[in-house]
């Protein structure tokens, strides 16, 4: 059987999975979604393979029409995972109706008058929680609002900074000299069909934005590459270490002007003064384990072994955040400056930043997802397809404990790493022998 023809058949195994999804969420809950959405990752990666070996113009041809109609399809069902769109249309209605979305809870009195029964009825946090959102992911609700507020509208835009991202991994692809059907890692990922095409998450902002400024960068040009990846920093900060991937040692131009953009985008919302930062720092890192370090999983597993002792949250946080640091410095005075070598950097950063920092929801791997297609390293995969074991919505399905998915996810990146690891040492072996 022809590449063609097995990728064909890949192909139909992926619909049938997509297909039979929302209903098999719906009916026995979380572990099935996550079942079906873990075969057909791994569908995906045998597609990787086999599409490489196909005619090309047939096998894009294959691809781009299986994805469209994937995402079409996903499309016809309200979000599944999660509720965040309808905050994002919220808060850019709010801010239509010349208000800063940081001031008022959704539930406020003062915006009674903007509440309906399609958007404000299925909106988290309403009682509780004023915008967790940055300014740019801001700009942007607003912007789309004023084309349509509804969910299919959000989920359109998320959609098209979706085809900014595939243009851009093509371009990488041709210009690493490598296979464009590549793109198929990306466009038949689980992951990114249900967190954008349905989910409609705002990430898909943020990696466009991303992968705009490194190729702005990598083509030379670092200063813009740097604002437009300071503007994704900015829908959320967990990208802020790839400004490390383009910065020259002792550049000084670039750490002034990501602190200029983030100071202008932040300026039109500072009526609210220290409340521009929303939720973050008033809910969302107690809410989510952060605070008190039991959802950061590298801790978790030392007090499992060691208990718990005060103040080894802050211990860990400054212990991570010198790695980081670390880790950006040694990434931005590499040597070896080509794309292929800038992006594999990079791809590592943002691993180490979500292994430290282990948020809870799958869509804040699509971050990484991208590099599955442009570096197709087994440690991206792997994370890639484990953060669909965080999707954990249902209080009545069969729990597993978070610490669990997390040591699957966390720990199959660390034996990724590992072997990656003993793999090269074992070629370069191999290379001296051959030269004795």
């Amino acid at each position: 059987m022809s590449p063609l023809a097995r990728l064909t058949g890949i192909a139909a195994a992926l619909i049938v999975l997509t297909s039979v999804t929302p209903f098999a969420f719906r009916t026995l809950g979380d572990n099935a979604y996550i079942a079906l959405t873990t075969v057909a990752a791994l569908f995906t990666i045998v597609a990787t393979r086999l599409a490489e070996r196909a005619p090309l113009d047939r096998a894009l041809w294959l691809i781009f029409l299986v994805a469209l109609l994937l995402r079409g399809y996903v499309l016809l069902f309200d979000p599944l995972l999660s509720s965040d769109i309808y905050r994002y249309i919220w808060d850019g209605r709010v801010q239509a109706a010349g208000i800063n979305p940081y001031r008022y809870f959704p539930a406020d009195p003062a915006l009674a008058s903007l509440r309906d029964a399609a958007i404000f009825p299925h909106i988290n946090r309403v009682g509780t929680a004023a915008t967790i959102y940055p300014p740019v992911a801001q700009f942007f609700f607003l912007i789309v609002t004023r084309f349509g507020e509804s969910v299919t509208a959000m989920r359109l835009a998320m959609l098209a900074c979706e085809a900014v991202i595939v243009v851009l991994i093509m371009l990488f692809l041709r210009r690493m000299e490598q296979p464009v059907t590549r793109v198929v890692a990306y466009l038949w990922h689980p992951l990114p069909i249900w967190e954008i095409a349905n989910g409609g998450h705002v990430d898909a902002l943020m990696v466009a934005l991303m992968l705009s400024g490194l190729w702005v960068a990598l083509s030379g040009k670092a200063l813009r590459g740097a604002a437009l990846i300071a503007l994704s920093a900015l829908v959320k900060p967990y990208v802020a270490p790839v400004l490390a991937g383009i910065w020259r040692p002792w550049d000084l131009k670039m750490p002034p002007v990501v602190v200029a953009i983030a100071v202008l985008c932040y300026l039109p919302y500072l009526s609210v003064g220290s409340g521009v930062f929303g939720y973050l720092t008033k809910g969302y890192l107690t809410e989510e384990g952060i605070n008190a370090g039991y959802e950061l999983w590298l801790l978790a597993l030392w007090r499992l072994v060691f208990g718990e002792h005060h103040g080894d949250v802050t211990v860990y946080m400054v212990l991570a955040t010198l790695i980081l640091l670390c880790s950006a410095l040694a990434v931005a005075f590499r040597s070896d400056r080509s794309i292929e070598t800038s992006l594999g950097s990079i791809n590592v950063l943002l691993l180490l930043t979500l292994l430290l920092l282990s948020p809870n929801y799958p869509w804040y791997f699509l971050l990484v997802t991208p590099f599955v297609a442009l570096c197709g390293s087994p440690p991206s995969w792997v994370v890639s397809i484990a953060a669909l074991m965080l999707s954990e919505q249902l209080d009545w399905d069969f729990y597993i404990p978070r610490i669990v998915t997390k040591s699957v996810l966390f720990g199959g990146l660390l034996l990724a790493w590992a072997l990656a690891a003993w793999t090269r040492g074992r070629s370069k072996t191999a290379n001296v022998g051959l030269l004795q």
